[in-house]
């Protein structure tokens, strides 16, 4: 029996619909598509529509469907990675967290900000309260931290996701929160944004499990992981029909011994080239030192990413986790104050 073995090249497709073309031929091309057994994601821009078509498009003539009065442009799409494309989503998306609905992406600006893990009732109410009086718009605290010594605070788990509930109660502040294994995708109902951590990234399985939910997921880049690698990652999730996705650049593990990590600040511009998610920048996990965190941040504003996220602790000498890194809410407010500045000014300059 001959198989024919289809080139990358030859399976998927986008096809820009013209100006003007109405729902109902629109539907009617796509349902052209499905019964040539492929599926059809629309991207709806102020201008264009965008029809991506995913599986087999060997089969389909490119040249008859240049012709159709209402096809603008028909192009083959090389790239693994389609739901994560800008070419299949030309417009940014924008990500809304909680029942307040805090925008990230599209232009809209947030700040992630709360110890690294959860300690206490009054530890995490009192940093909520002040991170934002300072600014930030939503609450983050690890209540199951991945540690590399079994010896490590290992996080106060499902007590930990209550405490974090009532400083939300106190506050308004939707939370954040990171995820470890898919058995406790229950526990995390009412986190709004679930955080996918740097040595998870590539765990398939859950990234399986998180598509399935509608609920935002947020992202972290490998320790030693490529930009397509952390696409393919996230195509994992907006496969399974969850496309509520947001990028955190948290610094690459390279030769360099003096920071923790190697902020790749590089990675934002061009994550803004490849893929319509926002993008934000930790750098409180990628410099693992508390003094370079604000020149960190300020650099991230410059090249445009959607977002910070910066360790923030009421005591740091006394932190469980990650102390050195993290920022007192003095230190945080007067970053916030350099962070809105810069801000402004990049604005003013697109």
């Amino acid at each position: 029996m001959n198989y024919r073995i289809k080139k990358q090249e030859e399976l998927e497709m986008i096809v820009v619909l013209k100006h003007g073309v109405t729902e109902q031929q629109m539907r009617n091309l796509i349902a052209w598509f499905k019964d040539q057994g492929v599926d059809v994601h629309v991207s709806r821009g102020i201008y264009q529509t965008v029809l991506g078509l995913v599986g087999d498009t060997s089969d389909i003539d490119v040249d008859l469907l240049r012709m159709l009065d209402i096809v603008d442009a028909v192009k083959r799409i090389t790239d693994p990675f389609k739901k994560a494309n800008r070419k299949f989503h030309p417009e940014d998306s924008v990500i809304e967290v909680g029942e307040s609905k805090v925008k990230i992406g599209g232009g809209n600006f947030a700040v992630i900000a709360g110890p690294c893990s959860v300690e206490s009732e009054e530890q995490i109410i009192e940093v909520a309260q002040k991170v934002k009086a300072a600014g930030a718009t939503l609450l983050r605290g690890g209540a199951f931290k991945p540690r590399t010594s079994p010896y490590d605070f290992q996080g106060m788990r499902a007590e930990g996701i209550e405490l974090l509930l009532e400083a939300k109660k106190e506050t308004g502040l939707p939370i954040v929160t990171e995820i470890m294994n898919a058995n406790h995708i229950p526990l995390f109902e009412e986190v709004d944004l679930i955080q996918v951590g740097a040595r998870n990234m590539q765990n398939f399985e859950l990234l399986k499990e998180l598509g399935k939910l509608q609920k935002p997921i947020l992202l972290k880049r490998g320790l030693a992981n490529t930009m397509k690698e952390w696409l393919m990652s996230a195509e994992y999730i907006m496969a399974g029909g969850n496309e509520n996705v947001i990028l955190c650049e948290r610094g690459i593990r390279t030769f360099e011994t003096y920071t923790r990590n190697t902020l790749d600040l590089s990675a934002v511009p061009m994550l803004h080239e490849l893929t319509h998610l926002p993008v934000i920048v930790d750098p409180s996990h990628a410099t693992g030192m508390a003094r370079l965190v604000e020149p960190m941040a300020c650099a991230a504003v410059g090249c445009q990413a959607d977002g910070l996220m910066i360790e923030v602790h009421n005591n740091p000498a006394k932190a469980l986790c990650d102390g050195p890194q993290s920022l007192t809410p003095e230190q945080f407010a007067k970053v916030m104050g350099k962070v809105r500045k810069i801000k402004e000014v990049v604005d003013e300059c697109e």
